[in-house]
């Protein structure tokens, strides 16, 4: 997704891991919610990777944190949904209204657990601004990737029904 993002939305990062929109956000939400526990470590192992290699590799502590920041965050916004929300872990229930309750509290939970390792670290950014552009490109990211995801699978014919005498 990371390298997606670079490719298709390649002007709108705002600093360095934050952008606009951020499509590696779609798939972070995605994980958990797909395959719970998993999903995150999951998000963890390409999250380090991302983080390792590509955006901070002179920083292994702020890729440490990068990485576990972005995967807890989308597990705790899950184990939220299971909870609170009382959605299944089929995701059975899962309707868009509840979908697009899920991506504003992934796009502050988000970025709220990347700030948040920011200010205990002591660097020195614009804390608000980026808290918000962050906020903001996570959601849209999200919906983006969510979106177009939908879209392939209304692509995919129809499957036929079951016949019942069997």
């Amino acid at each position: 997704m990371a390298r997606l993002q670079d490719w298709v939305f390649p002007n709108v990062e705002f600093m360095r891991g934050v952008g606009w929109i951020y499509l590696p956000a779609g798939a972070r939400l995605l994980c958990p919610l797909l395959l719970g526990l998993p999903g995150a470590v999951g998000v963890l192992v390409g999250s380090w990777c991302e983080c390792f290699f590509h955006l901070y590799p002179d920083d292994p502590v702020r890729s440490f944190a990068g990485g576990i920041s972005s995967a807890l965050a989308p597990y705790l916004v899950y184990q939220f949904a299971l909870r609170v929300l009382g959605m299944q872990a089929s995701l059975a229930n899962l309707t868009s209204r509840r979908l697009l309750l899920l991506v504003p509290l992934f796009g502050v939970a988000s970025p709220l657990m990347h700030h948040l390792w920011f200010w205990m670290h002591g660097d020195q950014v614009d804390l608000a601004q980026g808290f918000a552009v962050m906020a903001a490109g996570d959601m849209l990211g999200a919906l983006v990737v969510l979106y177009a995801l939908k879209g392939m699978l209304g692509l995919l014919p129809t499957p036929a029904p079951r016949r019942k005498d069997l």
